[in-house]
């Protein structure tokens, strides 16, 4: 497999403070990459490391097959486009002059492709009106637009759906889908709505407290998650004294709503119900969401700490 980022134990401190520990990631080429971690387990930092804006403490990382400790670093990382925190936009120009002046920066003499970004990005409509003008959507697909600038191999995105409506919402998943589609961009992101990642990424790595638990595709995940039947019964208050005498993990939802993942079959369930004096309602499939299988992570790892 051809991978477009490999990070070699990358270690990051401030002071005291160990923000990063002996991170190794392998970002495959063409992949849509979900970086999954709570606030302060080292999502931006790490960004930052890659994109050249901090400095690692130890470690490094590889991109496009050139180390960071290499003089041709700088040229390579040229291949790279960012939106880290928030999007750095002219707000007293246009969504074409912005555009147009990243042109100039990265060197590049003409201008014919900035009508097709600006399309992609769905913004080809705004005219001359100033991008301090637009909503936060707007501002964040300029963002992304500018990032794009010179055609890169790999987009790094830290939140880029943070602060966005639904709709938004919906419409950045399906920009970023069309550009790793059809201009065969790898993508790097971070998100705190993972039911929207989930949606968008083919590869997850799950960092907590600075340090990698896992890196899984999203077929392993699948494979992975736990099944679970979601039971709509008369009382759960009544039941889950007779599921924790017979051993059977279980999560409660609600008063009348209660997810079961030990594998049962329907007859059994009933009558372990009925036996309490409870009656089953409705049952469906409920298998463990991304977030779901995130924390059960994290709490594999306290339980070993």
């Amino acid at each position: 497999m051809e991978y477009v980022l490999k990070t070699e134990s990358l270690c990051k401190d401030y002071g005291r403070a160990h923000i990063l520990k002996s991170v190794s990631l392998d970002i495959p080429k063409g992949s849509i990459y979900g970086l999954v971690g709570r606030n302060g387990a080292g999502k931006t930092t790490l960004m930052r490391i890659i994109t050249g804006l901090a400095q690692p403490t130890s470690g490094r990382y590889v991109l496009s097959g050139i180390g960071s400790d290499s003089r041709k670093i700088g040229t390579v990382r040229r291949r790279m486009g960012s939106l880290i925190e928030s999007p750095a936009v002219y707000k007293n120009m246009s969504a074409y002059d912005n555009l147009k002046i990243q042109f100039i920066n990265l060197g590049m003499t003409s201008f014919d492709g900035i009508d097709e970004l600006l399309s992609l990005v769905e913004l080809d409509t705004t005219g001359k009106k100033k991008a301090g003008k637009f909503s936060l959507g707007m501002r964040q697909r300029l963002g992304i637009a500018i990032a794009l600038c010179g055609n890169p191999d790999i987009l790094v995105l830290d939140e880029p759906i943070n602060g966005l409506d639904p709709q938004g919402i919906i419409q950045m998943r399906e920009i970023l889908l069309k550009i790793n589609r059809e201009k065969h961009t790898t993508i790097l992101i971070s998100s705190h709505i993972l039911d929207e990642l989930s949606r968008l990424a083919t590869h997850y790595a799950f960092l907590e407290r600075g340090q990698i638990l896992k890196q899984i595709s999203s077929e392993e995940l699948m494979k992975n998650v736990r099944k679970a039947s979601r039971l709509t019964v008369s009382s759960t208050a009544l039941l889950c004294p007779a599921l924790d005498i017979e051993g059977i993990e279980y999560k409660i939802v609600d008063d009348k709503v209660i997810d079961i993942f030990t594998d049962m079959s329907v007859s059994s369930l009933a009558a372990l119900a009925s036996s309490k004096g409870v009656e089953i309602e409705h049952m469906t499939e409920n298998n463990e969401s991304l977030e779901g299988y995130f924390m059960n992570l994290i709490g594999l790892k306290e339980d070993i700490t």
